[in-house]
């Protein structure tokens, strides 16, 4: 009789952990902060499979010839994304001496990874460009066979609408701006908020409120480990950092 109480017991509390899920680490542009890495570079999404991140984030814009090409500003080395060639952007060198990277030569670098692929999709000057870059990489990622491994996030409320209409149903889609609440989140069709810490310091009960209407939830940019213990402690869904180790060890402690 005991035996069989303490079996009980037990799968009442493996079961009760099991439904606790762990908070999941995505490394900002990248694993970056280390040698041979540079932000967005296909080093750095290497480098974040190699250390087991669930994800690794990077930017994406729409070149003047609608080509898609990974960067975060708006311009690089003197050069406008929107405004220039995606080969004059492909020529330009990054930190760790790699090329600029486009689109499709970041995405089949991570076929031979496991890593979530998160694509940011920057806010475009008009919002047919948007549409036109959405488009696009729906496509693109159709082709390369890399539908179940992509999630989006974009601060255009614009851009968000055409990636839940263009997407695969299903694809998880992250609004960053930080407005909207978790109910116009779930009526909008979103997967949830991916927020600045400060967001979520201000507003701590949406991180609950985004679970009991079935939404995942995000923080940014949090590289602090009081910062990480307390969205820890919130039982946040992710977490995108520049340090993803500090946030790992964070994670299992």
């Amino acid at each position: 009789m005991k035996i069989k109480k303490i079996l009980l017991t037990s799968a009442l509390i493996l079961s009760t952990y099991s439904a606790i899920a762990q908070t999941q680490v995505i490394a900002h542009r990248g694993y970056w902060k280390t040698d041979g890495s540079a932000q967005n570079s296909i080093a750095a999404l290497l480098k974040a499979d190699s250390i087991g991140c669930y994800g690794s984030e990077f930017d994406v814009w729409l070149t003047a010839d609608d080509k898609l090409v990974v960067n975060h500003d708006p311009i690089f080395k003197l050069k406008s994304m929107e405004r220039s060639t995606a080969a004059t952007l492909t020529s330009l060198k990054l930190d760790n001496g790699e090329q600029l990277p486009t689109l499709e030569q970041y995405l089949k670098a991570a076929k031979k990874t496991k890593t979530q692929l998160i694509l940011e999709l920057k806010a475009h000057s008009r919002p047919e460009r948007e549409t036109l870059a959405v488009e696009k990489i729906v496509n693109m990622v159709k082709k390369l066979g890399l539908e179940k491994r992509m999630e989006y996030i974009t601060f255009s409320l614009h851009a968000t609408k055409e990636f839940i209409r263009l997407a695969p149903a299903g694809t998880p889609v992250f609004y960053l701006d930080g407005k909207l609440t978790p109910k116009e989140l779930k009526e909008m069709g979103c997967a949830g908020p991916d927020y600045h810490l400060s967001v979520f310091q201000r507003h701590p009960e949406w991180i609950k409120e985004c679970h009991d209407l079935g939404l995942k939830v995000n923080a940014w940019t949090v590289n602090k480990p009081k910062d990480m213990k307390w969205l820890i402690e919130k039982n946040i869904d992710f977490i995108t950092t520049n340090e993803p180790i500090l946030l790992q060890e964070k994670v299992r402690n």
